[in-house]
């Protein structure tokens, strides 16, 4: 069946086809190189999103991206650093620059080097000063975002209170063991304010969760992302995200070596349709729009053109075939 669907909208891209946008060696052309391999796959729009670093070097990465004029670029997601440092929630975020406190003057820092085009900042609610510089984000036009947390749920009662929309990469970025209830997966769940944002690779989140979190969130609030690294459109090897080593292996799963932590994906935005599809039993149209109309209106965006695809119901397999921007 052919479908003509808007471009595709990526909240969460950390690199693409080889190329980190986290890295030392990052120019316009290589974000260029990474946004035309991505297009291939039906995104027209994205958020280049920077991780935990030292400042210089997300300062570096910033202002390569804040000089760019091309559209693909709708702004910059900021993750990190004022995130949780505990294990299993801080995820692929190196420790040593994870920030003991969420600052007005470091944010501000920021954003100037990145030319005000920060328009996306997860943040761990537990952090102090998160609440806010939530308040100070929301007041200056930015979406504040909960992520790789292990706050209560006072804390996150009080980050939604504060202004904050959306929740990152929904049911990763927090310990590998919860308590039953309560925990931060069923207070953003229950959030009604919140949109989440969920990685369906396969390896992030098993079917049934992808399908009962969609169900409870509703497709009109539910967003997908790739959190895609430099792995995405390459094959098993290694790879980086800014200073820190992954691992692609055969089955498409991207980990830190030698550990059970993920660190990103190589997942690209079509095969997350596919995917979700198949887990949730919604029809296309419906998760097409998880990724393309409903990231770009959560933003206060649009979409880019338009991609002619073909959908095998039966296969479960969405293919682009052709890309109008």
């Amino acid at each position: 069946m052919k479908l003509e669907m808007p471009g595709l909208f990526d909240l969460q891209v950390n690199g693409f086809a080889g190329i980190d946008f986290n890295g030392p060696d990052l120019t316009a052309d290589r974000v260029d190189e990474a946004l035309e391999r991505m297009r291939a796959t039906g995104v027209t729009r994205c958020l280049p999103t920077l991780i935990t670093s030292s400042f210089e070097q997300f300062a570096r990465s910033a202002r390569v991206l804040a000089r760019m004029s091309s559209a693909a670029i709708a702004g910059i997601h900021m993750e990190g650093p004022y995130l949780s440092p505990e294990d299993g929630a801080r995820g692929a975020h190196p420790r040593e620059h994870v920030a003991r406190a969420a600052s007005l003057d470091d944010f501000s820092r920021r954003q100037d080097a990145a030319g005000g085009r920060i328009v996306l900042v997860t943040l761990a609610p537990e952090v102090p000063g998160a609440v806010t510089l939530i308040e100070h984000l929301v007041a200056s036009g930015v979406r504040a975002a909960i992520g790789h947390t292990t706050a209560t749920p006072q804390q996150i009662g009080d980050a939604v209170a504060a202004g904050a929309t959306l929740a990152t990469h929904l049911g990763n970025g927090c310990a590998q063991m919860l308590p039953r209830h309560p925990n931060v997966i069923w207070e953003l769940l229950a959030a009604d304010a919140v949109f989440a944002s969920l990685i369906v690779d396969g390896h992030h989140l098993p079917p049934a969760t992808v399908k009962a979190m969609v169900r409870a969130k509703g497709p009109g609030r539910t967003i997908l992302v790739t959190d895609a690294i430099a792995a995405a459109g390459r094959g098993p090897g290694r790879y980086a995200i800014g200073a820190v080593d992954c691992e692609q292996h055969e089955d498409g799963r991207v980990s830190l070596p030698g550990t059970p932590y993920l660190a990103g994906s190589g997942v690209t935005l079509d095969r997350a349709i596919a995917n979700t599809v198949r887990f949730t039993g919604l029809p296309v149209d419906r998760v097409v729009a998880m990724a393309s109309t409903i990231p770009a209106s959560y933003l206060g965006a649009t979409t880019a053109g338009t991609v002619t695809a073909d959908w095998d119901a039966e296969a479960g397999e969405l293919q682009v075939l052709r890309v109008h921007v």
